[in-house]
């Protein structure tokens, strides 16, 4: 039972504060003291403390897209194990339901943003759905090659005690993995070279240009939805690149919280220290991500007893 409350409250109370050292980060970068670290709860209070605003073309699906997205997000976390502990729901396959899960919030927030009938969330959305038809891909293969290194088709295995050996016996097919995945984490959550989450010019927004029309509780869903679905992603890349033997449960407790920490910090580095990709050329970036995974499905089957 206590594992259970631990995974809760580290998946519902730490993401925001990882968007906040992101934001912190890119302060620093640019020479400005920047918002303090809780800033992103603050905002989120402040949301839900206000009222919502619905346009009259809008339908029932405009308001129910930021709810089924956030707890889409939330059901997926249940089924990430956190620093090494199996999750609260592990099966066999849950892997396919995470993936699923994440097309679902996408889903719900892509038909909420076409729903206004605006031509500049229309098209938002267009480029939402090219983008999750190319990173879709990336995370099977990559999971598929952690799965026939474990023996196992449930992420609390993939991910969990035995991971340490794999790298033993399969390095450069997971550091193959890695890179994709770093690729895959900054492309799902809508992170420059992909998108720009401070732009404010529509002919260049992705997600963000998806939201303009949410105010109020609805945007507080959507952007807690996205705190959460940046931590699922860095939780799971912390726990490939960090991997610690389940004898340890503090050391692996402690070490995820500061790989955590370091991706968010590495998040904001990557967003100082180089521009946002024209459109034509993301496809690109995800098809080299692709590769990769792709690559090390090709090493793993070549090295002998890494299956």
């Amino acid at each position: 039972m206590i594992p259970v409350l631990a995974h809760l409250l580290v998946f519902l109370v730490v993401p925001p504060f990882l968007l906040g050292v992101v934001q912190r980060i890119k302060a620093i970068f640019a020479g400005r003291r920047g918002p303090p670290l809780l800033q992103v709860y603050y905002d989120l209070g402040k949301l839900l403390r206000k009222g919502a605003v619905y346009s009259r073309t809008t339908t029932w699906i405009f308001r129910a897209g930021p709810v089924v997205s956030l707890a889409a997000v939330v059901t997926g976390g249940l089924l990430v194990p956190i620093a090494g502990i199996p999750a609260p729901l592990a099966f066999s396959g849950d892997f396919i339901l995470l993936a699923y899960l994440l097309a679902l919030a996408r889903f719900f927030t892509v038909l909420a943003a076409m729903d206004t009938g605006s031509s500049f969330e229309g098209m938002g959305a267009s480029r939402e759905v090219t983008f999750g038809a190319l990173t879709e891909p990336v995370l099977f293969a990559g999971l598929l090659v952690l799965a026939v290194g474990s023996h196992s088709l449930s992420l609390s295995e993939i991910l969990g005690p035995d991971l340490h050996d794999l790298w033993v016996r399969a390095g450069p097919a997971l550091v193959l993995v890695a890179v994709s995945f770093a690729i895959l984490l900054l492309a799902e959550n809508c992170r420059i070279p992909v998108d720009d989450p401070n732009t404010h010019l529509e002919l260049t927004m992705v997600h963000e240009v998806m939201v303009l029309d949410h105010g109020g509780p609805d945007l507080a869903f959507i952007l807690y939805g996205a705190a959460l679905k940046f931590f699922l992603f860095a939780a799971i890349l912390v726990r490939l690149v960090l991997p610690v033997s389940g004898n340890e449960p503090l050391a692996a407790a402690g070490l995820f919280l500061i790989g955590l920490l370091f991706v968010s910090a590495l998040v904001g580095t990557v967003e100082s220290s180089m521009a946002r990709l024209r459109l034509i050329r993301v496809p690109a970036l995800l098809g080299g991500a692709l590769v990769l995974a792709t690559v090390a499905i090709a090493v793993l089957f070549s090295v002998p007893g890494a299956r």
